[in-house]
């Protein structure tokens, strides 16, 4: 088999070369990074061409401006003179925990209640009661008024209406065997 005869093949005058596209291609590197001006070398100074730095705080000439006095609002302070709000050590702000107390008067739980209807009458009804009285009872370690009082009101619900369901049970259970015994 012939590869050029391919449909994916390259086209006859093809060469390895990348083919500029016509681009022009970049200039030749050069030793010298900034054509037209001298190479820094053995003679070459930082400070060459400057003259000393300016004086700040005033005219050339005028006296700094003295050390431990206030210096006036909307100047600008000179350097090379410590400002004298700069302080040498650097202050923390203390940690701050915060931490959740009890509540002084904590809402019922009704656990007990919970517990009680989970065994003895209606078994669905009396895991969501208990859900809900521990849900009221970490509420009230984590002195969360609100959310106590909600979770208490919900168990006591459930755990009403499991009694009731529990009751009515045993109630339709003894007419039931009161009826088929006679």
């Amino acid at each position: 088999m012939d590869p050029s005869k391919f449909a994916s093949a390259p086209p006859a005058g093809w060469a390895d070369e990348k083919s500029s596209m016509g681009h022009v291609p970049p200039p030749p590197y050069q030793d010298q990074p900034h054509p037209g001006y001298p190479q820094p070398g053995p003679e070459y100074s930082q400070n060459q061409g400057y003259g000393p730095p300016p004086q700040y705080g005033g005219a050339p000439g005028q006296q700094p401006y003295p050390m431990g006095q206030p210096y006036p609002m909307g100047q600008p302070y000179p350097m090379g003179q410590q400002y004298p709000g700069h302080q040498d050590l650097v202050t923390v702000q203390p940690t701050v925990y915060v931490t959740q107390v009890p509540l002084p008067n904590p809402v019922n739980d009704y656990l007990c209640y919970s517990i009680f209807t989970l065994v003895c009458c209606c078994l669905p009804l009396g895991i969501a009661a208990l859900i809900y009285s521990i849900s009221a009872r970490e509420a009230n370690h984590t002195g969360n008024q609100l959310a106590a009082e909600r979770s208490s009101k919900t168990a006591r619900t459930l755990n009403h209406v499991a009694l009731g369901v529990g009751i009515g049970i045993v109630i339709l259970m003894i007419v039931f065997s009161a009826v088929v015994n006679n």
